[in-house]
């Protein structure tokens, strides 16, 4: 019996190996060229640190990983949508019970305005419990006459201006560790407990209705909304039952920090094959996208559902080679491309590379990033980015997908649960004057919870003409 096990693992093994190419480890990427990453001073530290998570607990699970594919697979055939969002860089400091659950509540307020708007189901990925690093544009930053490292996210180095904390510390990536199984832990208590009820978060999106009633469409969907939870209630579904106020938010973020990643690069003894364990999703970001980089390398092994960021720098022969290679067997639900090109460059670039991926006859879901590609810096020196930009790039990448008869598949924000002051515009009329009142992001401007509430109901009338 033993036996027949060793062999059917074997087997399986081999199947998972035939999918990537050779040589393909979960150290092999050393053999490749790492961008955006930290140079660490003492180097017997980060040996010490990465051998040590490497013998922690994953953070998730193998089967949610799976099942996670197979939900992104019905986003692929165009029967479901996905909504991801989360904080643009998680901090040590802010980490507690009541920021995750406003970043959950905020999500969930979303899914309910498109799973109804759009009439079908809505995943739901958060950026969180991971979510540490950051790619920067320069490997400086200068006040004055003073030029320190850039913060590269509180899981390399310290926010603050000072040679001390600016120092790269490889033990930062056992308290990301930590706090994010505290998250994890408190996100599934929070789910199970009662956040995701469906009558108290429809309470939530009447009251947003309400506040902006001046907008007829607000309040024309929360009514529809509510004759339906009466309807439902009427029929006899109890509105509280475990089926209604209980749902699955996955976790994300950018696979930077490659040793971070590697520590938690798992094989499933079952099967063989290869999952990175540190979120259910993880993506590659444009500044790391290169096909001769480390970043694919590591990428092109695992079973995760991957993200693969797509600017306009991209060439479509490029695309189709990266997504060939991260993608190898073509399976639906596998690989997300999350377009970031911002309002003014997206009619410029995005069609092209849809038809490419159409003539390829290649699986992807087509998800936009509205956020990155419109940050500007206001008069007082802060970043920002304007909603009326965010969603003018929404609308773009919707129409493109609707006369190309593609399925826009999802949508990636960085937002927050708070009630911050870091984006202008929207209902709320935030204009440049406010920023400073409430800034409290230490990397990218994030929508607030009002901009982002606002973001579902005008985008669920989108889902609507694309069905």
């Amino acid at each position: 019996m033993e036996n027949k096990q060793n062999q059917s693992v074997q087997q399986n093994q081999s199947m998972s190996n035939s999918a990537v190419a050779e040589n393909w480890s979960p150290a092999s990427w050393r053999g490749f060229t790492a961008w955006q990453q930290p140079s660490y001073q003492d180097t017997a530290a980060l040996e010490s640190v990465t051998s040590q998570l490497a013998n922690e607990p994953g953070l998730v699970a193998t089967g949610e990983i799976d099942r996670l594919k197979k939900e992104l697979a019905a986003v692929a055939k165009g029967k479901a949508f996905l909504l991801q969002g989360g904080d643009c860089a998680e901090s040590f400091a802010a980490h507690s019970e009541s920021a995750i659950e406003k970043s959950l509540r905020v999500l969930m307020q979303m899914a309910v305005v498109l799973t109804y708007g759009g009439r079908m189901p809505v995943v739901k990925i958060a950026r969180i419990a991971g979510q540490y690093a950051k790619p920067r544009s320069s490997d400086f930053e200068k006040k004055g006459d003073v030029s320190l490292p850039s913060y590269r996210g509180d899981i390399i180095n310290g926010v603050g201006f000072t040679d001390e904390d600016r120092i790269p510390d490889p033990a930062r990536m056992m308290t990301a560790y930590q706090q994010s199984v505290t998250t994890l832990n408190t996100m599934r208590s929070l789910l199970q407990g009662g956040l995701a009820n469906l009558q108290e978060i429809h309470q939530l999106n009447l009251d947003f209705a309400h506040k902006y009633s001046t907008t007829d469409r607000f309040l024309e969907m929360a009514s529809q909304i509510e004759h339906s939870l009466q309807f439902m209630e009427a029929c006899g579904i109890a509105i509280d039952s475990p089926y209604l106020s209980e749902t699955r938010v996955y976790t994300s973020h950018e696979a930077l920090l490659l040793p971070y990643e590697q520590a938690f690069i798992r094989q499933c003894p079952e099967t063989g094959k290869w999952y990175n364990r540190s979120a259910h999703f993880i993506w590659i970001g444009d500044r790391t996208r290169q096909l001769d980089g480390a970043h694919i390398e590591m990428l092109r092994g695992l079973e995760n559902p991957i993200g693969l960021k797509v600017g306009p720098s991209m060439q479509p022969d490029e695309l189709v080679t990266v997504c060939q290679k991260l993608n190898p067997n073509n399976e639906a639900g596998k690989l997300t491309l999350i377009a970031r090109f911002g309002a003014k460059k997206i009619n410029d670039h995005l069609a092209i590379l849809v038809e490419a991926v159409q003539q390829a006859g290649l699986n992807v879901i087509w998800s936009c990033d509205p956020m990155h590609g419109n940050t500007v810096t206001a008069e007082q020196g802060l970043k920002t980015r304007r909603y009326e930009d965010i969603f003018q790039e929404i609308e773009s990448f919707f129409d493109i997908h609707q006369k190309l008869k593609s399925f826009p598949g999802g949508i990636h924000l960085e937002l927050t649960g708070a009630d911050v002051t870091e984006c202008t515009g929207g209902a709320i009329g935030l204009n440049e004057a406010d920023l400073e009142a409430r800034y409290h992001t230490q990397c990218d401007p994030r929508l607030n919870v009002d901009q982002s509430i606002e973001i579902a109901f005008a985008l669920s009338d989108y889902l609507v003409a694309g069905r």
